[in-house]
């Protein structure tokens, strides 16, 4: 059975709800009428307050009872179909009472590909960095230009404040994850995406957890290659080596590179403020427009510009998608200005590899001039807790003015020997030239940090998790 056999009405359980893509998938999947469930083990934000206001029970931890809920009535009844999550393994409990009960599953990429894009022009947009926001400028392009897209995004689009879209026209636009399926689909997630069009904005190696190196990351990249047709499109980054490299073996007819120094399509950086930067793109020389976005940073050019040269080769109208990008509000997590308590301006983004680190806090000094800029940071995403990025890390704090370092999120999983530690970052990087300290608590953080930032001063705060609330806590004690 199929999660596309199943009629509205029937009851779909979703394991690991909480994640970016599980919790798209639950308000699409209510939208379309079906009655949702689903279970975490720690509900977090802003995907759990999706959730919660879209009615949707979170049932916790994971056991072997959600599987065995009661109506209204009393009385017992089973989900009809169950999605799985990446983060659910094989010997979890409630994956095991599923197997038991032969319940039909599947996960949450299947899922996508059979019910979701089906038959309409799959835009999958991909690579190491850049997804998340490249995948909602897309959409919100797309949507202002009447195209009626359906996505879903691993973020929430301030545009749309939401992740998800059920499609009425003929193109669904989704951020395409290397990462696994599900323990029991051990391939990348946009293996099963359908694409017809891609954007392929950069390769290097991440997920250390499930590849062993970079050759590892870029065969999974052939693979994507291969499956998007000759009458497809494929947008890629000429500014990255293995991109190119990937890029070649790709048979669609319509190939498009992109770039600031090189590329098909070419943007040149105009001016950069505190509200906008604006830039030019040119095709070959010959000028596509002048564009407006609220992005700052070298990297967010990029992304714009991957957009803008899908948009070109689609032949959409060029008026109304310069009209989308400087009405695109941004991704919520993605350099979010969260307040300014006695004028220290504090953001929050969600870079966690070295290269994000770095590009963030270069955009971040480049469009706020003047500012003295604290730059705190959880190792806490598979990679960033491992020692593989070790040394990386010391180049990519160089743009900021102080360095403050989170001791690593769970490390009881990885060997010693292959752990990342906080205190050898602190030490490379004050030797660097940066004052550096690391800490054991977000509470220790915001003692320290708090007495000392004066009106001016900007709190960029980086991770890809909740950081033990670190955001309310260090505003509310600057304001106190």
């Amino acid at each position: 059975m199929n999660i596309s056999d199943l009629k509205p009405g029937s009851r779909v359980h979703l394991m690991g709800i909480c994640g970016t893509a599980m919790a798209s998938l639950a308000g699409l999947l209510k939208e379309l009428g079906f009655e949702v469930t689903g279970s975490e083990l720690n509900p977090y934000p802003p995907m759990s307050t999706q959730i919660e206001q879209m009615g949707i029970q979170i049932l916790k931890p994971y056991s072997a009872k959600n599987l065995h809920q009661e109506n209204s009535s009393g009385n017992p009844i089973r989900p009809d179909f169950v999605v799985v999550g990446n983060v659910i393994s094989a010997n979890n409990e409630e994956a095991q009472e599923l197997v038991r009960l032969d319940i039909p599953y599947t996960s949450l990429p299947q899922a996508m590909g059979d019910i979701m894009i089906a038959h309409r022009q799959s835009i999958v947009i991909t690579g190491t960095h850049g997804k998340t926001t490249t995948t909602s400028l897309a959409a919100w392009v797309a949507t202002e230009l009447g195209l009626n897209p359906g996505f879903l995004i691993g973020g929430i689009a301030k545009n749309f404040s939401k992740s998800f879209q059920v499609p009425k026209g003929n193109y669904f636009i989704i951020e395409g994850d290397e990462y696994d399926t599900a323990y029991f689909d051990k391939v990348p997630k946009f293996l099963h995406y359908k694409p017809k069009h891609v954007i392929l904005s950069s390769i290097e190696f991440d997920h250390a957890d499930i590849y062993k190196d970079l050759d590892a990351v870029k065969a999974s990249f052939f693979k994507l290659m291969g499956l998007i047709p000759k009458d497809g499109t494929l947008i890629y980054c000429a500014e990255d080596s293995n991109v190119e490299e990937v890029a070649e073996t790709c048979h669609a007819k319509n190939k498009f590179s992109y770039g600031i120094s090189r590329g098909h399509y070419r943007a040149q950086v105009l001016s950069v403020t505190e509200k906008s930067t604006k830039f030019r793109v040119s095709e070959e020389n010959i000028q596509v427009g002048e564009f407006e976005t609220i992005l700052s940073g070298e990297y967010n050019i990029l992304n714009c510009t991957a957009v803008i040269a899908l948009a070109h080769s689609q032949k959409w109208n060029m008026e109304k998608t310069k009209a989308a990008l400087a009405s695109f509000k941004g991704v919520k997590r993605r350099q979010e200005i969260l307040g300014e308590p006695k004028g220290v301006l504090v953001i929050e983004d969600f870079a966690h590899h070295p290269t994000a680190v770095r590009e963030t806090l270069k955009g971040i000094r480049e469009k706020y001039k003047g500012r003295k800029i604290f730059a705190i940071f959880e190792p806490r995403s598979a990679t960033s807790r491992r020692k593989v990025f070790q040394k990386d890390y010391v180049e990519a704090f160089m743009q900021a003015d102080e360095v403050l370092i989170m001791k690593a999120f769970d490390q009881s999983k990885i060997e010693e020997t292959d752990r990342f530690s906080s205190e050898e970052l602190v030490h490379d990087v004050f030797k660097a030239g940066k004052p550096a300290k690391s800490f054991s608590s977000v509470d220790e953080i915001v003692k320290s940090l708090a007495p000392r930032v004066d009106s001016g001063d900007l709190v960029l705060i980086m991770s890809n998790g909740g950081f033990d609330g670190i955001y309310g806590k260090l505003i509310q004690a600057i304001e106190a």
